[in-house]
């Protein structure tokens, strides 16, 4: 007989065909081979075997899941991606970084691996570069109106896309010296390599989105500025204040947040030479936190050839099947093994850190405990304390909001008791005609999240602009469930 709680279990996303490849120079290409045509026409075909999908009301996006599986299995790639594209702008940035809720969703996943739907997605795309079939789409005509996106990451790019097509005059500011966001600098080339995002960019760029990089809205150019000179801004800038962890030691030589090794190290792969640039070769390294950040500098780590790297979590280790707590289709929280906890280091539960010590000024080790619950909290317990030895410590602890950059005091635009920019169920803050959409506005998100909203944030922006729009909203600005029905 079955076991009785076997509908309750999914695939775990390490066991997905889209294996990284075994690594034994570690250099910064993709780690991730493309599937063989067969098995993707195969696990295409199994799409078929579901009865009322859910997959698409899984995915913030809408994603037309079915249609473009039943494309892929009949050999119709031109117009799988043409379906692809109705509902995502980028499918080559969702389809390599995104968790898949979808897959969470899919209705074989209530007693079998589910269909492996970011797989099939990335292979559409590619598929579709690779043969010519990305093609611009510029608008027929122009309105005459003309839109200001503050932020070049995935919400952004989707809010400039979605208004140039449209025929609004869009121009994205950007406060580093290239276009990307996190895309760019914050995710490493060996889980997405930068010609994606490039060959993207031409393609905008041929529509008529306008670039304006190393331009850092509220000092450079002032957001009042911006707004006398375009008929609506949108801050798209993303949750980049990173949360601290205020314990003994923490001003100790060594102890960085996660971004601040992560960007110089993606500039270095680019080809430059930051002066603030970290350098693990040959030391300890632990990371506090868990989640993909993390994965991203152990991987870096690895690759700059630590002598060790160690991950630290505070919370128990997830389970490796679903929690009865949360059932399909919901997105459960699993044990997830990346390609990068694949290459090797530790990952230990339930390690409170207690303290940084160090000698001279400098980080020489990390005081931890074993973690207990008293009262609903997480405590160290007292008794258990080791010290683990380390040169550099990142904290990789999540986002706590948007950085402040002048906007409050030049738009009167607020902020909400989540650290994020306020608005109104049409994505507009209490200033009329400036806007926010993604990280900055929902908080810490997953990719496909601020595509959804970008595209829905464009909706509102044309509407504000002309009274009316043809432009989709997949998701409202309030609404922050994941694959929940």
């Amino acid at each position: 007989m079955a076991d009785p709680r076997g509908f309750l279990k999914v695939r775990q996303r390490e066991t997905q065909p889209r294996r990284p490849v075994p690594v034994r120079i570690m250099d910064w290409k993709e780690v991730y081979e493309a599937q063989e045509k067969g098995v993707l026409k195969s696990q295409a075909g199994r799409c078929m075997d579901c009865g009322v999908p859910f997959c698409h009301q899984g995915c913030p996006l809408g994603n037309l899941i079915p249609e473009w599986n039943d494309l892929v299995w009949r050999d119709k790639g031109e117009e799988a991606i043409e379906r692809l594209h109705a509902t995502n702008n980028f499918p080559e940035f969702t389809g390599r970084l995104c968790p898949a809720p979808c897959e969470a969703s899919c209705v074989l996943g209530i007693n079998q691996p589910a269909v492996t739907i970011k797989q099939v997605e990335v292979s559409i795309i590619d598929q579709a570069f690779d043969n010519d079939w990305v093609q611009p789409l510029p608008p027929t005509r122009l309105t005459g109106k003309t839109v200001a996106v503050v932020g070049s990451g995935p919400a952004g790019l989707a809010v400039a896309q979605q208004l140039t097509r449209v025929g609004h005059t869009v121009a994205v500011y950007e406060r580093d010296d290239k276009i990307g966001g996190l895309l760019r600098y914050g995710i490493p080339d060996f889980k997405m390599e930068k010609e994606q995002v490039d060959r993207r960019l031409e393609q905008m760029k041929a529509e008529g989105t306008r670039f304006r990089t190393g331009v850092a809205v509220g000092t450079d150019v002032t957001w009042e500025q911006l707004r006398r000179r375009y008929d609506a801004v949108v801050v798209a800038t993303g949750a980049t204040v990173p949360r601290d962890l205020p314990i003994p030691g923490r001003d100790l030589e060594g102890v960085h947040f996660a971004m601040d090794y992560l960007v110089p190290a993606n500039r270095v792969v680019a080809g430059e030479t930051p002066g603030n640039h970290i350098d693990a070769r040959g030391k300890h390294v632990v990371i506090l936190g868990g989640g993909d950040t993390g994965a991203d500098c152990i991987g870096t780590a690895h690759r700059h050839q630590a002598a060790s790297v160690t991950t630290l979590a505070i919370g128990k280790q997830p389970p490796s099947e679903r929690a009865a707590h949360q059932p399909w289709p919901t997105f459960p929280t699993l044990f997830e093994m990346a390609s990068a906890h694949e290459e090797g280091g530790e990952r230990t539960y339930l390690a409170s850190t207690v303290e940084f010590v160090g000698e001279n000024g400098k980080l020489t080790g990390v005081k931890v405990a074993e973690t207990e619950f008293v009262d609903g909290k997480r405590l160290p317990k007292a008794g258990t304390e080791r010290i683990i030895p380390a040169d550099l410590v990142f904290l990789s602890l999540g986002f706590t909001g948007a950085e402040p950059a002048g906007i409050t005091e030049q738009v009167s635009a607020e902020f909400d008791g989540r650290g994020n920019v306020a608005r109104d169920g049409y994505y507009m803050t209490n200033t009329e005609g400036v806007f926010v959409a993604g990280d900055a506005g929902r908080g810490q998100s997953l990719i496909v999240w601020a595509i959804a909203e970008g595209r829905a944030c464009a909706a509102a922006v044309d509407r504000f602009l002309m009274g009316s729009t043809i432009l989709p909203a997949p998701v409202a600005p309030t609404d922050r469930a994941i694959a929940v029905l």
